[in-house]
């Protein structure tokens, strides 16, 4: 009976025993079958660039109202709304009877001022003739009275000089005569192109290559002329340019310093849904205080004449580019401070392991944050809550593709 007992101590002893190395070899394999999943994504390099998405609406490149020059009735109008028109094509005409008669009355004082000229051509060469024989007597005189002294009296020789002294004063008068006369008829053919100027603005033709977008008169409608800012003249169309389109862009001051002209960006026009290429034109040199923003112009070309004014589209302006950089979700990074140049990110080296590194930052965009140094290209890092990771602790890595970043 003792034998019985002492072999059941003894069996249960060792029972204990293995139960005891159990719990030891579970202990130990319980950090392993416990490691922590950590979401990792790989730094890679890519084009990163820094963009401010801004909205304008579109504007003709060129918009006037096309006045007429001289008044009078609306005889004819050839264009209607949507019509587009060529630079110098006929709009409409004018009926101004009056200006008929104002021509005729400048060629006849054209043709009155050049029979002066001719009148005064004549007066010269009649004075001339004068001239010419009062001079051939005085020097008759003065030769006779040389070679033979006293058959020719003082007197008749002084009177032969006086004549030949008048005669060519007359030639003199004929001459200015002429002179006033020709530009008598300068005066008079510079009068008559203004008259025939005045005529052919009856003529309304377009400024320059567009489409109609307004008209206001009709046939018969009597028309002002538009030669004063001030007067209240109506216009006959207004004629828009729209194979360009521009867009105003009400630039930040703080990213004034990044725009210069030639710039390329892209415009998106929401109800189109299409992106179109644009480009900076020009601005204005100047910051607004009121809004503390300095006005920028995209010119946008519309060839096929998608794009109307008026409509709404959003610029990509780009600030900021680097090409080919080395880079992580911004999600990875914990900046130290206010130092935006420097940070940390935690690294799974290729044991599973996690490494704590101080990186140098660049460029950030809104989903990337260029790494300058401390970091090589393909590495894991970890995005989201690093808070309960500590350096050397083993961890099972599960690459993640963040949203963001497609």
């Amino acid at each position: 009976m003792k034998i019985n007992q002492a072999y059941a101590l003894s069996s249960f002893i060792v029972l204990l025993a293995a139960c005891g190395s159990r719990e030891k070899n579970v202990t130990r394999a319980a950090p392993e079958s416990e490691s922590v999943t950590v979401a990792v994504t790989k730094a890679s390099v890519q084009d990163l660039s820094r963009n401010l998405v801004l909205t304008a609406e579109f504007k003709p490149y060129q918009e006037v109202d096309v006045m007429a020059k001289v008044a009078g009735y609306l005889k004819s109008i050839n264009v209607d709304i949507g019509d587009r028109v060529k630079q110098g094509q006929l709009i409409a005409t004018l009926e101004i009877p009056e200006m008929a008669d104002e021509v005729n009355a400048a060629m006849a004082g054209v043709q009155r001022s050049e029979a002066q000229v001719a009148q005064a051509k004549d007066e010269v060469r009649r004075a001339e003739s004068g001239h010419q024989i009062a001079e051939l007597s005085f020097r008759r005189l003065s030769d006779v009275m040389k070679t033979r002294p006293g058959l020719v009296a003082q007197q008749e020789v002084d009177d032969a000089q006086a004549k030949d002294a008048s005669a060519e004063a007359q030639v003199s008068a004929a001459k200015s005569s002429l002179a006033a006369a020709e530009q008598q008829v300068c005066v008079s053919k510079a009068q008559l192109a203004k008259v025939q100027t005045l005529r052919d603005y009856a003529r309304v033709t377009a400024p320059f290559d567009g489409i109609v977008t307004k008209r206001y008169a009709d046939n018969g409608s009597m028309i002002q002329a538009g030669t004063a800012s001030h007067s209240q003249a109506m216009p006959v169309v207004r004629v828009s340019e729209n194979a360009t389109l521009r867009l105003i862009l009400p630039v930040p001051e703080s990213a004034v310093p990044t725009v210069h002209v030639g710039q390329q960006v892209d415009v998106r026009v929401p109800t189109l849904n299409r992106t179109f290429p644009g480009r900076v034109a020009r601005f204005e040199n100047r910051v607004e205080l009121s809004t503390r923003t300095m006005n920028t112009e995209v010119d946008v070309r519309n060839p096929g004449f998608m794009l109307m004014p008026g409509m709404y589209a959003e610029v990509d302006l780009t600030l900021k580019k680097a090409n080919a950089a080395l880079s992580v979700p911004v999600a990875a990074v914990d900046v130290e401070g206010d130092n935006s140049e420097s940070g940390k990110v935690m690294v799974v080296t290729g044991d599973n392991r996690v490494e704590q590194r101080a990186v140098a930052l660049g460029m950030e965009t809104p989903s990337r944050i260029e790494i300058r140094s401390g970091l090589r290209d393909g590495e894991m890092v970890v995005i989201g809550n690093r808070t309960g990771l500590h350096p050397g602790e083993t961890v099972r890595p599960k690459v993640t593709s963040l949203v963001a970043e497609k």
